[in-house]
């Protein structure tokens, strides 16, 4: 131990900002105890926050202003001073971060799969014509739409716990939701049948968690450095490198799923319409070392492939902040 060393004790508290969800609040809590291994005896607080994401329900998001509505009161409490980190889901963050911020580093990826949540039926093929299925995702409702045209599917907001009281309020006949906060939450007997990569392509950083932080706070960046998982980090930059390639985060309804093989990383990505009558999908390998390289030439390889007309389409047709996500 270094003598020299200030007692955590005597340091200010590190404060993280959260959403005030039950799921937000449990990876806010993953964090404190991950921070607290690391820095024993230093105080770990959590600010939690409402965001304008959580307060406008009776939209679908991609009339209101998409993912970025989830993060920017938690940047704002980190501007002012009132927090020193935010926590967010992967899949929620803006493919261009804001000037100014800097994701500090990316969790171990919990189990990236889609899952289908219904109390009357065990999987997707069992769904009846006209079966009304709930999801906030663009890209979900493209996938039903091409693979399962005899559904209906509707937009379903709120968070994970409102979500499943609208199941279970007959509202829906099944929902579509991340695995990953199920299995967070301990509610794995919700999840009725778990969607391969194969039947649902995941969204770009589905399962991770990410830690922003002020770019300025070279203390934080340092002070965070052993919560950073390599191996998903590798994953997540080669996903959000071609979800940037191809816009993103806006109107597109878009997967991307990269895995990890020894030190070869395995892309796969489409892009879609949303009523998903078009479907350019690909995958491209390579060294884990070029994870970013990978995602754009996926995104060069689609757009040859005819993905430029759908962007096209989708940006002319497109309201002011379209966007999609994915809860």
């Amino acid at each position: 131990m270094n003598p020299d060393a200030p007692n955590p004790t005597s340091l200010p508290p590190l404060v993280i900002a959260s959403r005030e969800s039950r799921l937000a609040m449990w990876q806010a809590e993953h964090v404190r105890s991950r921070l607290q291994a690391v820095c024993p005896g230093r105080r770990v607080d959590i600010l939690g926050m409402t965001t304008r994401g959580d307060r406008i329900l009776d939209r679908p998001l991609s009339a209101i202003g998409g993912k970025g509505l989830f993060i920017k009161e938690l940047e704002v409490a980190m501007q002012e001073g009132r927090a020193d980190l935010a926590v967010h889901s992967m899949k929620d963050v803006p493919m261009e971060m804001p000037e100014g911020f800097a994701l500090a580093a990316v969790s171990e990826r919990e189990n990236p799969c889609d899952a289908l949540v219904s109390t009357r039926y065990a999987g997707l093929d069992q769904l009846p014509a006209n079966a009304v299925v709930g999801t906030s995702s663009l890209r979900r409702a493209a996938i039903l739409r091409a693979r399962y045209p005899h559904l209906t599917v509707t937009s379903l907001r709120g968070n994970l716990d409102t979500r499943l009281r609208k199941l279970d309020a007959g509202d829906y006949d099944a929902i579509v939701l991340a695995a990953a906060g199920l299995i967070r939450l301990g509610l794995s007997d919700r999840i009725a049948a778990l969607l391969s990569p194969e039947q649902s392509l995941p969204a770009p950083g589905q399962g991770v968690l990410g830690i922003e932080v002020l770019a300025a706070r070279a203390d934080m960046i340092e002070l965070l450095a052993p919560l950073h998982a390599v191996d998903s980090a590798h994953c997540v930059r080669a996903e959000r490198a071609f979800s940037r390639a191809l816009g993103g985060g806006c109107q597109v309804p878009l997967a991307a799923h990269a895995e990890l093989v020894g030190d070869r990383l395995r892309l796969r990505g489409f892009v879609a319409t949303p009523d998903g009558r078009r479907m350019i999908a690909g995958e491209q390998s390579g060294r884990a070392a070029d994870d970013e390289e990978i995602g754009v030439l996926l995104a060069r390889t689609l757009r040859a492939r005819g993905a430029t007309a759908i962007l096209e389409q989708l940006s002319q047709s497109a309201r002011p902040a379209d966007a999609g996500h994915d809860a």
